[in-house]
């Protein structure tokens, strides 16, 4: 079952690379998509029935080269059984979407083919987001990584035609190879400490690489918190975190379903995955879990100020995007995994909602993207204006406080603010206004696209509709999820941390509490053991997190104040009420905030300047450094030599011979028994000696 699921992806993008020729567009374009619904169902299989226990299944022989013998092979655990239905299921829904929103594509010409292509890129994008979470082994895990870059590269630039698009589809690929070459080096590093990059040998390591130290960059450092800093770098690039994310919101120049499909819902989620399958390295590497925290907050916070000021509804959501990967680094460097985990899993579903609902609208808009051309288009697209509605909610955080009932972004993104309070005050307080901006802006989308007076084209609001049933079901499923995902698993991911244990196949963990009783705390049933420091500690490797003795961020989080449960609750209120006196009530107010604050605006508009100063820092750079060796090395040394020699010595030595051809015979019969006498001199002493 693990095989076809991996697999079928897979065909599928061969079939409608290769074979639509043979079979058709349409019947490619339909085994694909079905193809991916058989992944999503067995998926949905393996992840109901999954007991927690690890198993992995080889499938061959990949690479044997001196000590280095690695197989390919799946491994199975509960992080892996989460990542596969959220791959499949946005996957196989986005290509049911695609069927309605590529069809008639604008930017293609009338008879060019394009569809499989682009289901081609989709289907094979799948395969290698599977291949990389399902890898047993640091080398697999960088083959699938690899993999959707480059599917990622052409899929952003899938609109050829579109000098834009081709720019972003560059810059996404150059942006991830520099977070690629820390993971590359931290794989390296834990193949010449362990001689293995097989992850159950280096996670039965992880105590040993504690102790160990290495020589970077001519400095001794520890090895654990050295090699899990250069292995989170990649999840850095990968995740859009701070520093590297500024390819995410020029990934929007791609169709809107590879927004939804890969830069919302999987790709970039594949950081967040890769820094919780290494949890029994980060758990022994302090430096770096803080590394992580400190990241993933500021991402958080910088993310959700610039989304408050975009107008491009894809923008708004990209932002979005990255200021919600930054809770869940928050999360993971905190050390509470399963709730990293548990806001990636709903994360799926609403964002993957919202980006598929921008789509909605923008094909009822003509392709218009500007938000500030929308306005009162409720009444003209009322489904997809609900859809966008719960994926608000779900975002937001709306529930009722203190209690277990709320939209899926209500329970999965407080466990995060609470865990967050437990492993760093400062990312708390980060992530509590980052979800009152969060609201803001989330807000305001909704405000200016559904609600108001018509602006921009009335042509074009005139002829809105709603979008065919093929695009609108996808929105409906994933509803679905974003309704019930939080209240269905808030349990295993987040009720105590005997039933975290239990669900990620972790048999026996010392979960100290200071001595407290081993108890669910009203949220599961009680553990049936004495108290916590009686039972042994967790093998490293044994589960699918590792979860130290000293790391008791779970339980301690459900015993917060209540101030600060409730805070994330009265962040999503301030949030809607400021938007709606903004947008609805007082209309004029943007303006006359952004006339103001005009400095601030510019500064929140232009993206904190990170592209300009990159432009000045490194393109500028690069290029007076190019110019440097342009002009002085390939100019003047390179050139200059050459030509030096061709024009200065070669004349010189050239006329000297010429005057040695003086056209008599005697200087020649001269020379000729100068030369004689030399050679039987040295004939005779070289014989002597």
């Amino acid at each position: 079952m693990e095989t076809i699921i991996l697999f079928a992806p897979l065909v599928g993008a061969l079939i409608c690379g290769f074979g639509w020729k043979f079979i058709g567009e349409t019947a490619a374009l339909v085994t694909s998509t079905g193809l991916l619904f058989l992944s999503m169902l067995l998926s949905w299989i393996v992840f109901l029935t999954h007991d927690g226990t690890t198993e992995v299944v080889q499938i061959m022989r990949w690479i044997e080269s001196g000590s280095l013998l690695t197989d390919w092979e799946i491994r199975m655990d509960r992080l892996t059984a989460v990542m596969l239905v959220v791959i499949t299921t946005v996957s196989a829904l986005v290509h049911l979407y695609s069927f309605g929103y590529m069809d008639h594509d604008p930017q293609w010409r009338e008879g060019e083919t394009y569809k499989p292509r682009f289901f081609a890129y989709l289907s094979f994008f799948t395969f290698a987001m599977l291949a990389l979470v399902t890898a047993n082994n640091l080398l697999q895990l960088f083959f699938g990584w690899e993999g959707v870059g480059v599917a990622s590269y052409l899929l952003i630039g899938f609109y050829w035609r579109k000098p834009s698009a081709g720019a972003a589809a560059m810059k996404a690929f150059i942006v991830n190879r520099v977070g690629d070459f820390g993971f590359l080096l931290g794989i390296f590093g834990l193949f010449y400490l362990t001689d293995s990059i097989d992850l159950p040998t280096i996670f039965a390591m992880t105590p040993e690489i504690a102790e160990m130290t290495i020589s970077f960059l001519w400095t001794e450092w520890n090895a654990a918190n050295l090699l899990a800093f250069l292995i989170f770098i990649g999840a850095m690039g990968k995740s859009a975190q701070l520093f590297l994310h500024t390819w995410l919101p020029d990934a929007m120049e791609g169709p809107t379903p590879v927004s939804a499909l890969i830069h919302a819902a999987t790709m970039v989620t594949a950081g967040v995955f890769l820094v919780c399958r290494m949890s029994p390295l980060i758990e022994y590497a302090p430096t770096a879990a803080g590394i992580v925290v400190a990241v993933g907050a500021a991402s958080a916070f910088v993310a959700a100020t610039i989304g408050l000021v975009q107008n491009d509804i894809k923008r708004v959501i990209a932002y979005s995007t990255m200021s919600q990967l930054g809770y869940m680094f928050v999360a993971a460097g905190v050390g509470a995994y399963s709730v990293a985990m548990f806001h990636l899993f709903t994360h799926a579903f609403f964002k993957a909602m919202l980006f598929l609902g921008a789509g909605s609208v923008i094909h009822a808009m003509h392709h218009e993207q500007d938000m500030r051309n929308y306005g009162g288009l409720r009444t003209k697209i009322p489904y997809t204006f609900w859809a966008m509605m719960v994926g608000t909610l779900a975002i937001t955080g709306v529930g009722i406080p203190l209690t277990h009932i709320g939209f899926a972004g209500f329970l999965s993104k407080d466990a995060v603010i609470e865990t967050a309070f437990i492993g760093s005050q400062g990312a708390f307080w980060a992530l509590v206004i980052a979800a009152a901006f969060t609201s803001f802006y989330s807000w305001r989308l909704m405000f200016l696209t559904f609600f108001g007076k018509p602006r921009g084209d009335k042509h074009t609001h005139e002829h809105a509709h709603e979008s065919p049933a093929v695009m609108t079901i996808p929105l409906a499923a994933l509803a679905v999820g974003s309704v019930f995902a939080g209240m269905v698993f808030y349990g295993p991911f987040f009720g105590s941390q005997a039933q975290v244990d239990r669900y990620f196949g972790i048999s026996q963990h010392a979960a100290v509490d200071h001595g407290a009783p081993l108890v669910e705390d009203g949220h599961g049933e009680d553990a049936g053991e004495g108290e916590y420091g009686e039972r042994p500690e967790q093998v490293p490797g044994e589960g699918a997190i590792f979860i130290g003795p000293e790391n008791h961020v779970i339980h301690d989080a459900h015993e917060v104040p209540k101030w600060v449960k409730v805070s994330p609750f009265v962040a999503m209120l301030l949030g809607l009420f400021t938007a709606w006196i903004f947008y609805i009530r007082m209309p004029s107010l943007p303006r006359q905030w952004a006339e103001n604050l005009a400095p601030l605006y510019r500064f929140l508009l232009n993206k904190w300047y990170f592209d300009e100063i990159y432009d000045a820092v490194f393109v500028k750079g690069a290029k007076a450094i190019g110019r440097f060796f342009w002009r002085r090395g390939d100019g003047n040394a390179i050139d200059g030599t050459i030509n030096g020699v061709a024009m200065g010595a070669v004349p010189f030595f050239t006329r000297a011979l010429n005057r040695a051809q003086s056209g008599y015979l005697f200087h020649y019969a001269f020379a000729m028994v100068i030369g004689i006498v030399v050679l039987i001199t040295w004939m005779t002493i070289a014989s002597g000696s």
